[in-house]
């Protein structure tokens, strides 16, 4: 399909038009184009949730209030209980159905950590596998390995993480190696085997604060160092950044861009510390971001929407500048599509035809209002217009 795109502004910048041909930007549109007028709307590369957990949302199940007392232990133990009560629970069916919001909203890639476990097995990481592959024609999905009950403490976990990559998990992930397994060497010793013997990424769950989250994060540098993994490993969420002394913080900077790591927050509520953003990209520390758990059991505020999300770092931050709220956008596009390795991301010429079109004037005020998507392209193809899919839902 061949579109010319009238009208609009790449990243606000000049007014212009903007050629697609057969899946890719191109400079010059052939003869014959279907023109569609952008109404000087913003044109941005397509949004990249690079962290979801979209194997256990409850979305389209009735609305169910929050239940879980404070604390990741306590979290976790609550979404067992209730997903074990759902009897017709279809991680493929639930999954697709994330799929579908965030297509809508203008997202076209994610990465999305599954859980893998002995009480569960490989069943979440299969279902979600059947929707990677029923959805290509509208999201670039990467699956994470992901042990929420814990590793080491859950006899069997590095067995059934070991199956999933073999089966074609793109990244290894972990939780909390002291935290909640209170073994940090056995976990990332076990998970960087994985990921060196399948040449798999990793990509850790880091919830532990202050100077035992600091520990772990040094024993990731020494094991991606080690393993020659430099740009390949991530550290979501990472709370000690954000509740160190400044030197400590100064000397785990070092470390991240000694070895690339890149770094997640989602702007977590409360009195959660998180990363400090505008002093890690000024650093040159790579930063994304994601939902986290959309309407799930930890909580129902995430929405999938990553505009959203980038306001809602933008809001934690103290944000206000227009410099500063685009920063937070381009975690939830170039940051998060880096960390993806997705190939030919972009605006520019021979880039894939992954874009989104969003009525504001400004990136900063595309996060701050957040407006419905006014047109949302997929490899060339139109897959939603004004918030809506234009094509058959997934889920």
């Amino acid at each position: 399909m061949t579109i010319i795109l009238k009208n609009i502004s790449p990243w606000g910048r000049a007014v212009t038009d903007l050629a697609v041909s057969d899946g890719r930007i191109v400079s010059e549109a052939p003869a014959g184009a279907q023109v569609i007028d952008g109404g000087g709307a913003i044109a941005l590369p397509g949004l990249v949730d690079a962290h979801g957990h979209i194997d256990k949302t409850l979305l389209g199940m009735g609305w169910r209030p929050f239940t879980a007392a404070a604390g990741v232990q306590s979290m976790i133990a609550n979404e067992r209980r209730l997903l074990s009560e759902i009897a017709d629970f279809s991680p493929a069916r639930q999954s697709a159905r994330v799929v579908d919001r965030m297509v809508a909203r203008g997202t076209t890639h994610c990465r999305t950590h599954v859980d893998i476990g002995p009480d569960i097995g490989l069943a979440h990481f299969h279902g979600v596998a059947e929707t990677r592959d029923a959805v290509r024609d509208r999201m670039d999905m990467q699956i994470v390995a992901f042990p929420q009950t814990g590793v080491m403490t859950r006899p069997g976990t590095l067995e059934l993480l070991d199956r999933a990559c073999a089966e074609g998990a793109d990244a290894i992930g972990g939780l909390d190696p002291i935290g909640i397994d209170q073994d940090p060497k056995g976990q990332l010793d076990g998970l960087f085997a994985i990921a060196d013997r399948h040449g798999v990424e990793v990509d850790i769950h880091l919830h532990d604060r202050g100077e035992v989250g600091a520990v772990t994060l040094d024993m990731i540098h020494e094991r991606t160092k080690a393993l020659g993994l430099k740009g390949r490993v991530a550290v979501s969420h990472a709370f000690c950044l954000g509740s160190v002394p400044d030197d400590r913080l100064a000397g785990l900077i070092g470390k991240l861009l000694d070895q690339d790591i890149a770094i997640m927050t989602h702007g977590p509520s409360g009195d959660t510390p998180f990363p400090p953003v505008r002093r890690l990209h000024d650093a040159g520390v790579r930063l994304f971001t994601g939902s986290d758990g959309i309407r799930d059991s930890w909580g129902p505020l995430n929405s999938g929407d990553m505009l959203q999300r980038a306001f809602i770092v933008a809001y934690r931050n103290g944000f206000r500048r227009d410099e500063d709220i685009a920063l937070t956008l381009d975690m939830a596009t170039t940051g998060g599509a880096q960390v993806m390795g997705a190939a030919g991301y972009g605006l520019d010429p021979d880039c894939t035809a992954d874009l989104v079109l969003v009525d504001a004037e400004t990136p900063a005020e595309a996060v701050v209002e957040h407006p419905p998507r006014r047109l949302v392209m997929k490899r060339g193809r139109v897959v939603a217009e004004n918030g809506r899919l234009t094509i058959e839902p997934a889920g």
